[in-house]
């Protein structure tokens, strides 16, 4: 009974899809809408217009995400999923919240901000190296993302301007993008339709 009930546990995780390219979705659209602001690409007045793929694409899509990730007993996944999840879920609070004058960091923006941006950096850094066992896209994405967080933390603590941290965060989206189409299109065409090149053989 008990090998059966195994069977059957494998045969159910075997079939189920792979929630990485919806993660990486949401994680490259939020990121590539956000950074349009930090890059001076777009006005800032249109700024709450994040909110929206920050809650529900970028935030609870993601998080689902990882969730599926456990799962599949990808720990790798389900931990990046669900934190970045998580993080885009954390920060659209913090801007609805200063939009209904419900917070008011004053002269201290910059630092809460900062201490906030610096927090998923040091995240950021483990995981990265974590993705030297994985494959080039998902490193590429890791690895653009520990440079756009160093210097938005730089840009958030005064020290530089926030447009070099905004073009890497657009290059970290487009990245990551092409890290989810690769994981729908491969699924679809059951073939190498965008390689990924796998770093752990």
């Amino acid at each position: 009974m008990g090998e059966q009930n195994n069977i059957k546990e494998v045969s159910q995780a075997a079939a189920t899809a792979d929630p990485g390219p919806l993660g990486l979705g949401g994680f490259a659209l939020t990121t590539f809408v956000l950074n349009m602001f930090n890059a001076h690409f777009i006005a800032d007045a249109a700024v709450p217009v994040v909110l929206g793929p920050a809650f529900f694409y970028g935030g609870l899509a993601q998080l689902l995400a990882g969730m599926q990730e456990y799962k599949k007993n990808n720990v790798f996944g389900a931990t990046a999923f669900s934190t970045y999840g998580a993080f885009w879920l954390a920060l659209a609070f913090v801007v609805l919240m200063e939009l209904l004058g419900v917070i008011n960091f004053g002269d201290f923006r910059g630092q809460a901000v900062g201490l906030f941006l610096v927090g998923f950096t040091i995240f950021n850094t483990y995981m990265w190296i974590g993705t030297f066992r994985l494959n080039v896209a998902v490193c590429a994405v890791f690895t653009t993302l520990e440079i756009t967080f160093i210097l938005l933390d730089l840009a958030e603590f005064g020290v530089i301007s926030s447009v070099p941290g905004g073009i890497m965060g657009i290059i970290t989206a487009l990245i990551a993008w092409y890290a989810s189409a690769a994981g729908v299109l491969n699924t679809v065409y059951k073939r190498t339709v965008l390689p990924v090149c796998p770093l752990n053989k």
